[in-house]
């Protein structure tokens, strides 16, 4: 309610789903606030888009929801996580873990933990059948914090997913073929390696 000016120094961060060009030539967006807004924009694809994110996002959701405890999810679990489009990206992802904590006995995340709806959402990729995916190995701990192990699995739970088919996998996986290349170059993984585990724990604060 003051009249006096005060000199502020902000920066704004603004997040939208639609092509804000489009509606301000279309009237539905002010124009002035578009041109206050457009000075750097940031394309951030879909989760669907960039798969090898969504360990990761997992295991760093599993740590905010479950902080203490060493919460598991299984392979299937998270082969079915891989399958499904995430409509509603990251945030979905999100509530879709802390569901299934809240709900979950608190030591593995598995299939009947998921809802319903990403449970029966299928794809054209084939998933190889829960025994395949050596549900005995070892998961990453919960002291764990190589991003490259996390990595190394994504990609070969993704690539095993797939049949080897790198077109298919540099897709699932948000990357390009060439990336894709130096990344099976770089963690030694060949055509029909077999998945070490797609298992994930939350991780420990230090």
């Amino acid at each position: 309610g003051s009249n006096d000016k005060v000199k502020v120094d902000v920066r704004v961060i603004a997040a939208t789903n639609r092509d804000l060009e489009s509606s301000y030539r279309a009237g539905t967006f002010r124009k002035d606030l578009y041109f206050r807004l457009n000075v750097v924009t940031v394309h951030v694809p879909p989760l669907r888009e960039r798969r090898s994110d969504m360990v990761p996002l997992v295991r760093s959701f599993l740590a905010r929801y479950a902080p203490d405890e060493n919460v598991l999810v299984t392979p299937p679990a998270m082969n079915c996580l891989f399958q499904y489009d995430w409509p509603g990206n990251v945030r979905e992802l999100e509530n879709c873990v802390e569901r299934a904590i809240a709900l979950g006995n608190h030591r593995t995340i598995d299939l009947q933990d998921l809802p319903a709806s990403i449970r029966a959402a299928g794809s054209a990729v084939p998933v190889p059948p829960a025994e395949t995916l050596a549900p005995s190995a070892p998961a990453i701990g919960p002291g764990s914090t190589d991003l490259e192990d996390i990595e190394r699995q994504t990609i070969q739970s993704v690539f095993q997913q797939v049949g080897g088919d790198k077109a298919r996998a540099g897709k699932m996986l948000g990357i390009s073929r060439a990336t894709l290349y130096r990344k099976l170059k770089r963690y030694h993984i060949e055509a029909g390696e077999s998945v070490g585990s797609t298992a994930v724990s939350a991780a420990q604060n230090n």
